[in-house]
């Protein structure tokens, strides 16, 4: 008899594993869109390196500001320096990204002046130092801007290419291999010739939350239930793939073949076979070669679900990324019973509503775990801990947002 072990044993477990991908890239900043980083960002100067001019205007001792008026004797358009130093009674016109000029600690905004015979008379007073960009104001020298394992998107591309920077390394995308395993289920465009067989989504589902994820994806489609065939299969997903993810086959069946395979003809060690949770309880992973077997169930909505819960943080951890699954706290708009004694994730519809999210389980239907389409629309996915009680409605709980994956 399999031994089955809690959801929180089950990420421990994982949690802990050494997963290997030591594979960098260098990359345009541009063309690195989306990948994790795979380096520090370091900044090698001060951002200004220099005090300088936020708007336009008249860089002024703020002292002076108390005079009738001010005699303008130079210009300091962006791209020059002013050779002339700002002192008592004189200021210098400059322009937003100038540098400003000696001597001068404050710039009084074109509009709050009134220029008369070559000088300005200042009708609304600033503070000290307005408009005047200190020295590193933006970042300084040595500082980290962007840490290593961050995912790169156009603020960080933008950084970069202040730091000069036009290549930047990155951790290349593990490859995650897919396939679905069934007699009776058939792949797009296969003609159906008895009413037992069924068309298979999982396959293709996986691959792209996989994609979403950042993985390169190596689909393998569908393989009969035979012990020859998913053993084949298996090992040319070893050869090619970090991460080898099959549907089917995991369960107490006759032709569940697959965990045969991973148990007996791969000699794979098991991390663990059976999760107390709800969908998805007879979940095997497994490693082989160094390279992870995650062994999902046929049931469309409960492979869905745990590839979420187990391949996604896979490859985010495979990928270097800091990135973590979105989990939040929402108020529930109804009671709700806790069913069983095991983890349940159950969907539900989310909304984001004064201030904070809110979920009920209107139009969700209620039957086995292969209800896919409860996933359509703005869906997220209520967790019940296995030693939660009844849901009262207007109680805080845990969701994860499915929307968020996209």
């Amino acid at each position: 008899m399999r031994d089955f072990i809690t959801y929180k044993k089950s990420l421990e477990i994982l949690n802990t594993l050494t997963l290997k991908n030591n594979l960098i890239e260098k990359l345009f900043i541009t063309d690195a869109r989306g990948r994790v980083l795979a380096q520090d960002i370091i900044a090698d100067h001060n951002s200004p390196e220099f005090p300088t001019s936020a708007m336009d205007g008249y860089a002024i001792k703020y002292s002076d500001q108390d005079k009738q008026s001010i005699i303008i004797i130079d210009k300091t358009p962006a791209g020059s320096i002013s050779k002339t130093d700002v002192k008592e009674g004189l200021c210098i016109k400059t322009f937003t990204g100038s540098l400003m000029p000696q001597g001068a600690d404050t710039l009084i905004p074109i509009e709050n002046v009134e220029v008369k015979n070559n000088a300005i008379i200042i009708n609304k007073k600033v503070p000290k130092g307005f408009a005047n960009r200190d020295i590193g104001e933006n970042y300084k020298k040595n500082e980290i801007l962007i840490k290593k394992g961050s995912i790169i998107s156009f603020a960080e591309i933008g950084v970069m290419a202040s730091l000069n920077i036009p290549l930047v390394c990155v951790f290349s995308k593990p490859i995650v291999a897919i396939a679905s395993t069934g007699s009776e289920i058939l792949d797009l465009g296969e003609k159906q010739t008895n009413d037992s067989q069924i068309r298979s989504s999982n396959h293709l589902t996986i691959e792209a939350l996989c994609q979403t994820a950042g993985a390169s994806t190596l689909q393998l489609g569908i393989v009969k239930d035979d012990i020859s065939s998913i053993t084949n299969l298996m090992l040319e997903g070893l050869k090619k793939a970090d991460i080898i993810v099959t549907t089917g086959g995991v369960s107490v069946g006759d032709y569940d073949f697959v965990q045969d395979v991973i148990k007996d003809k791969l000699n794979a060690k098991v991390l663990f076979h059976g999760v107390i949770i709800k969908p998805g309880m007879h979940i095997l992973i497994a490693v082989k070669d160094e390279k992870l077997i995650i062994a999902l169930p046929g049931f469309a909505y409960s492979s869905t679900v745990c590839a979420i819960l187990y391949v996604l943080p896979m490859i985010y951890k495979l990928l270097g990324s800091n990135k973590k699954l979105p989990l939040v706290k929402a108020r529930i708009k109804q009671d709700y019973k806790m069913k069983m004694k095991k983890t349940i994730f159950t969907a539900c519809n989310v909304y984001y509503e004064n201030n904070e999210y809110s979920i009920d389980f209107e139009g969700k239907k209620a039957g086995t775990s292969a209800i896919l389409t409860n996933m359509l629309q703005n869906p997220a996915l209520l967790i019940q801990d296995e030693n939660s009680s009844d849901i009262k409605k207007d109680d805080l709980v845990d969701i994860l947002l499915l929307n968020e994956l996209k």
